[in-house]
């Protein structure tokens, strides 16, 4: 904002519409929203750093943002204007570069035909207006907004798929009509090749959107590429599927796979980095028939492991999370399908127990994120390096505690049994519907009757729902199927007033912003244990339900549509495969 104070101004435009000068000071005085006192402390304080006056007045805690661009706004008589919940149009806001937009702080609103409404997080600042004026070659009226909502904004708005798109034809255009495969190679080896800035901004883009995978798909005529984001995927460009060929070689140099291999699947990782943080980047390909097609788990190492307080998780069953977490042996079963979170549960559930009296040990496949103090082992089926081998030498390292990433067959889950029964402390994942079939899969697979009766202490069972956004979200009508749902799942109890979003520019016009884990818990008692060993299926699910009866997946699903946090949609799709 302006930094300088002096006599209050009575005209805020000129006859062209230009804004004539004012200083900050005096319109947030004028508007009774500072003393004079606060303005003359600011202005000293800004003669001994040189900040600005309105971020001084911000950070002193004088005022807020809202509320200066509030007072501004009322002054010079223009409109202000929420950014998070704008309705966005995408070809009215590139009318502006993006480049223009971050150096002037400026968003282009609504194109009015005589002139075009632009958001300014300095409406005082006469140059900023005069050179937007030249460089959008229209009238401009301006509209005031918070300054902290335009960075978020320029992130959201100015995605990368025009730059993509435009490095996808470049890259086509540099490999022509006929490559051999000599030249292939020594092209993207290039660093500045068109397929490495390709890569490297489709990389950028998918971290700006907080996706976890990017799929890269041929398809008969053209290549798809595509984001996940809160679980959905969504297209991020169509390409020439000339281009699949080059990109899939790329990624195989910089996971160190074979390029000459075509005809196989592959699996291999790497590490991008990207400003100031680090991608740990897990790549998949696969032959298809119309080329390879490539999938990449994006893994922030800079983003931070959550704890066991901030998964979501009821407290309650949190309470008894870490009783258990808190005996010496025993096996935990996190269990559920792919991409339902239960390695995030698994790493906050070992950053709780880990100590520096405890030796904690880690069989996975991949290591996802590196843990201080644990000694963590991946492994290489390759070389015959398979959890089962890997957990048969973990026991001769004198562990407490071990993690096996997922019990894939009898011989991985019998041993991680058997390290359960002799003293040690066994977490592990599993692929089930739901926390009451657990047991029973481990029976399936040929795991002895006593060996899960005894080791077993507690499945978790969970799914991730996206959640409502909140800048959006609003009171919901629900659907005929959605009614059915709430009234079976509410059985006479307080009425629900279900939420949903919209769709603003926040979200992306989704509704939805985030995730968040829904969970159930079993814990093994004497008479489930007996059900268990005499492997008695339709008993030990009669007692189970009565353990869970109002703490399923399902119950806490609604809880989370109850608080307006979810919608009825994602509990009717919790609950819809739970059998309440």
């Amino acid at each position: 904002m302006s930094t300088a104070a002096g006599a209050p101004a009575q005209s805020q435009f000129s006859p062209s519409g230009r804004p004539e000068k004012l200083r900050l000071g005096d319109v947030l005085v004028q508007q009774r929203l500072i003393s004079q006192e606060q303005l003359q402390q600011t202005l000293e304080l800004q003669r001994q750093t040189g900040k600005k006056v309105g971020r001084l007045l911000i950070e002193t805690g004088v005022i807020t943002e809202e509320l200066l661009a509030n007072g501004l706004a009322r002054q010079m008589r223009i409109p202000f204007v929420n950014l998070k919940t704008f309705p966005f149009r995408a070809d009215v806001v590139r009318l502006l570069p993006e480049s223009a937009a971050r150096r002037f702080r400026a968003l282009v609103l609504e194109d009015k035909g005589d002139s075009l409404l632009v958001a300014l997080g300095d409406p005082l600042d006469l140059f900023a207006f005069d050179e937007l004026t030249r460089l959008l070659k229209r009238n401009i009226a301006m509209a005031a907004v918070p300054e902290s909502q335009l960075a978020p904004a320029f992130d959201r708005l100015y995605r990368r798929t025009e730059e993509i798109s435009g490095l996808a034809r470049a890259l086509e255009k540099d490999l022509g009509d006929a490559v051999d495969f000599g030249e292939l190679t020594a092209s993207v080896g290039q660093e500045g090749a068109p397929v490495v800035r390709l890569l490297q901004s489709m990389f950028e883009d998918a971290m700006q959107v907080g996706a976890s995978d990017v799929h890269i798909e041929p398809q008969e005529n053209v290549l798809q590429i595509r984001v996940r984001v809160d679980g959905v995927l969504q297209t991020q460009t169509m390409a020439d599927k000339r281009i699949g060929g080059a990109l899939a070689q790329r990624l195989k140099l910089m996971a160190g796979l074979d390029i000459s291999e075509k005809r196989l699947p592959q699996d291999g990782r790497f590490s991008v980095r990207l400003k100031d943080t680090t991608i740990d980047v897990r790549l998949s390909t696969l032959p298809t028939t119309y080329g390879e097609a490539a999938v990449m788990r994006l893994l922030n190492q800079g983003a931070g492991r959550k704890r066991l307080e901030n998964i979501g998780m009821p407290p309650e069953m949190l309470k008894r999370f870490r009783e258990v977490l808190g005996r010496s042996a025993g096996l935990v079963l996190v269990t559920g399908p792919t991409g339902s979170g239960k390695t995030t549960t698994l790493y906050a559930a070992l950053t709780e127990i880990n100590a520096a009296e405890l030796k904690v040990i880690t069989v996975e496949d991949p290591v996802e994120y590196r843990l201080p103090g644990i000694t963590q082992v991946q492994i290489n089926d390759k070389i015959e390096l398979t959890f089962a081998r890997v957990l048969r030498s973990c026991l001769r390292q004198d562990p407490d505690v071990i993690l096996v990433g997922e019990m894939r067959d009898a011989e991985t889950a019998e041993i991680g049994l058997r390290a359960a029964i002799t003293g040690h402390l066994v977490l592990s994942t599993l692929h089930t519907r739901d926390a009451i079939s657990t047991p029973f899969r481990l029976l399936d697979m040929g795991v002895p009757p006593f060996m899960v009766a005894t080791s077993l202490q507690v499945v978790i069972a969970q799914r991730l729902v996206r959640l409502n956004c909140v800048e959006c979200a609003q009171p919901q009508v629900p659907s005929v199927q959605e009614q059915a749902w709430l009234s079976a799942m509410v059985a006479g109890g307080a009425p629900v007033t279900p939420k949903l979003g919209r769709g603003c520019s926040s979200c992306n016009g989704t509704g939805y912003s985030g995730r968040q884990g829904v969970y159930e818990l079993l814990e093994m008692d004497a008479a489930l244990t007996q059900a268990v060993s005499r492997s008695d299926p339709a008993e030990f699910i009669k007692l189970a339900r009565e353990r869970m009866r109002g703490q399923t997946m399902a119950h806490h699903v609604l809880e989370l549509v109850r608080q307006g946090r979810t919608s009825l949609a994602e509990g009717l799709r919790i609950g819809f495969d739970m059998d309440d």
